[in-house]
């Protein structure tokens, strides 16, 4: 996007320095307000969010829009979802098949509920039932890509001309409030059930806040496994030819996602010798970087202005679905999974793909962890079912509510 009068255009180096600043003030925010810290909310989430005001500040006293270059951003979701499956064992994948079926069909429901409250909005504003989705799952659970690709089509088809403007704002605030209720709602589940992780795991996304726990990270293991996560990405990006090549759509960090899985459950058996970063601290502190610098990207580069303009109808409908999600979670979630801490963990990382995105997810489940113990499953089956499956699960759902 070219500069004009009207944007300052930030470029993608700077962007990417910029969220790696976002992520140490968020960091100092969460040191400094008991309540940041108490109720998990990841350091990358602050700091983003009070740059956004920041940035909505500007725009108010100047009327110059600042837009980031988002290259750097792309790369770091796809490094970090290939850690992920390098941290992936198949003996946890066979462990968490019956949990990974039970989540996916719980958030099949879920996003019949989230758009039946979208239906309920767009009555109570009198607005075309089509957009109902726009303030539901396409928007939600889709996120910003999939509110991007519906908006123009309900447009077209009910005439309502602000049905791209209203997916891109409900993505946009729901991803905020996703990074806000998850830890809050982990909190709440762990302390009322006394739970707790397992002490001798190392968290597969960052480390604890026991920065001398286990075994030491140097440059050699760092290089190690920085290489092992970019070879994932290199047949990633490969399999997403073919995949692509067959007239199957699927973001590249899927790909990339299943190749470390590959990798890490052959490399290690047949190379016996070799030093596999699986499991190690190294890994986790790339997870963590990857993750909190994109996240704190993301957040920061949000254009808080916009929302503003839509005013009461997405307010009102936003507070029912979070309100809808939160007694989901804590009725239905946490007791179909098994009221244990994983599903206290889960609980959080579904809050944060119910509103937000799946990096939204791990962010949240990745504060509960450090602070309260290991959950690897959690990990593994979660971006599984919001990264792949719900997609697919998702596309029905917003058809039939469209045809409504």
């Amino acid at each position: 996007m070219p500069e004009t009068t009207s944007t300052l255009l930030v470029p993608a180096f700077i962007a990417a320095t910029l969220g790696l600043i976002v992520f140490f003030l968020g960091a100092f925010l969460t040191r400094r307000v008991a309540f940041l810290k108490n109720y998990n909310i990841p350091e990358p989430v602050s700091g983003g969010i009070a740059v956004a005001i920041l940035t909505w500040a500007w725009f108010a006293f100047t009327g110059r829009e600042i837009v980031f270059e988002m290259d750097v951003r792309d790369y770091l979701l796809v490094l970090f979802f290939a850690t992920i499956g390098l941290n992936a064992r198949i003996a946890d994948l066979f462990r968490g098949g019956k949990l990974l079926l039970v989540l996916l069909a719980l958030t099949v429901g879920f996003m019949l509920l989230q758009n039946i409250v979208g239906l309920i909005g767009v009555t109570l504003f009198d607005l075309p039932n089509a957009v109902s989705v726009l303030l539901g799952s396409a928007s939600l659970i889709g996120g910003h890509g999939t509110a991007i690709a519906w908006g123009p089509q309900i447009e077209e088809m009910t005439g309502f001309d602000a049905a791209a403007e209203v997916g891109i704002a409900t993505a946009t605030l729901g991803l905020v409030l996703a990074a806000l209720i998850g830890g809050p709602i982990a909190k709440w589940l762990i302390d009322r059930n006394n739970l707790s992780g397992a002490a001798h795991e190392t968290p597969i996304v960052g480390l604890s806040y026991d920065e001398n726990a286990g075994e030491s990270v140097n440059h050699v293991s760092l290089m190690r496994a920085t290489l092992a996560a970019h070879v994932a990405i290199l047949l990633g990006w490969f399999a997403h030819q073919a995949i692509a090549a067959m007239g199957l759509m699927l973001p590249l960090f899927v790909p990339c996602l299943l190749m470390g899985i590959v990798m890490s459950n052959t490399i290690p058996y047949v190379f016996k010798r070799i030093t596999w970063p699986a499991g190690s601290r190294a890994l986790a502190v790339i997870s963590d970087y990857a993750l909190s610098v994109f996240l704190a990207m993301s957040l920061m580069s949000m254009q808080l202005w916009t929302l503003a303009e839509l005013g009461g109808p997405l307010i009102v409908v936003l507070v029912l679905q979070v309100m809808m999600t939160v007694a989901f979670i804590l009725f239905v979630v946490f007791r179909v999974i098994g009221r244990g801490y994983l599903a206290a963990v889960l609980s959080a990382g579904f809050a944060g793909f119910a509103l937000g995105a799946t990096p939204t997810a791990i962010a949240n489940m990745s504060s509960v962890t450090k602070r309260y113990g290991a959950a690897p499953l959690a990990f593994i089956v979660l971006p599984l079912v919001s990264a792949f499956f719900v997609d697919l699960a998702n596309a029905f759902a917003i058809r039939f509510f469209v045809g409504l």
